[in-house]
């Protein structure tokens, strides 16, 4: 059972660290405490810069970082290659990439704009088909891909809009890619986390009371923590879920399962 979480030797590719409460940042900790080498992606210079502020502390040796701008193939291709020919195989990734324009988070969802809608889209949903294309070729010793949605893919959440669509969208897409790839043995899974203080949690202006909410409605009483979410990523990264794919794994204190 011990080896299944052994991560020594195995190369994952984080997405979508973009601070210290990121969820994907949660996860490289994680997986750097069980010997996994991580290899961060990053869009800017800007991201470029908090990402190494981030790694100052940790051991040069255990990690790659990478430029992929999640919106265009080109860089896609580019930085899945060098990751490819840099580390051999890729065993795992962690897609934690979504964004859609502020306004469309603050107006009315039906003054969605067709460039905000296909933005929210193109980075938060089809991101994850055209990495999991890039990354096909090194994931050849049964990889794991792993993407973070919300429960506002399944139900309507005051002010998630035009990214509900989008998240209902990437779960669609998982369980399309979890039937294309699992011949290959390469498995697609979905977690949808609670609500946590996030850069992205905060751009939705229904945030603080969905927090509120969760603490006096779900069935644990209370909000999760980056850690949890973490700690069901490595899981599902992991052999301990290697009869598992297309799934949708709620990590949300049981909220989810509420009829009102």
């Amino acid at each position: 059972m011990e080896n299944l979480l052994n991560f020594k030797d195995k190369n994952i590719v984080v997405m979508g660290v973009a601070n210290d409460r990121s969820i994907a940042w949660g996860i490289a900790k994680s997986l750097f405490s069980i010997g996994a080498h991580v290899t961060f992606t990053y869009r800017k210079d800007r991201s470029l810069a908090k990402l190494q502020k981030l790694l100052a502390d940790v051991d040069a040796s255990t990690y790659d970082v990478i430029q992929c701008d999640v919106n265009s193939d080109e860089s896609i291709q580019q930085a899945f290659d060098e990751i490819g020919k840099k580390r051999g195989v890729i065993h795992g990734i962690v897609h934690s990439v979504a964004s859609s324009l502020t306004e469309d988070l603050k107006n009315r969802f039906l003054e969605t704009s067709r460039d905000g809608y296909a933005f929210a889209q193109d980075t938060s949903a089809y991101s994850l088909i055209a990495v999991a294309k890039a990354a096909h070729p090194y994931m050849t010793e049964n990889g794991s891909i792993v993407t973070m949605s919300y429960l506002g893919a399944d139900r309507v959440l005051e002010g998630y809009n035009v990214m509900g669509i989008a998240k209902a969208a990437l779960e669609a897409s998982v369980r399309y890619l979890a039937a294309d790839i699992g011949q290959d043995n390469i498995r697609v899974n979905a977690i949808s986390a609670g609500p946590i203080k996030t850069i992205s949690a905060k751009a939705v202006p229904s945030f603080n009371q969905i927090l509120n909410k969760i603490e006096e409605a779900a069935p644990m009483r209370r909000n999760i923590t980056q850690e949890e979410v973490a700690n069901m990523t490595i899981v599902m990264l992991s052999q301990l879920s290697s009869g598992v794919t297309g799934e949708v794994i709620y990590v949300d204190s049981g909220y989810n399962i509420l009829g009102i």
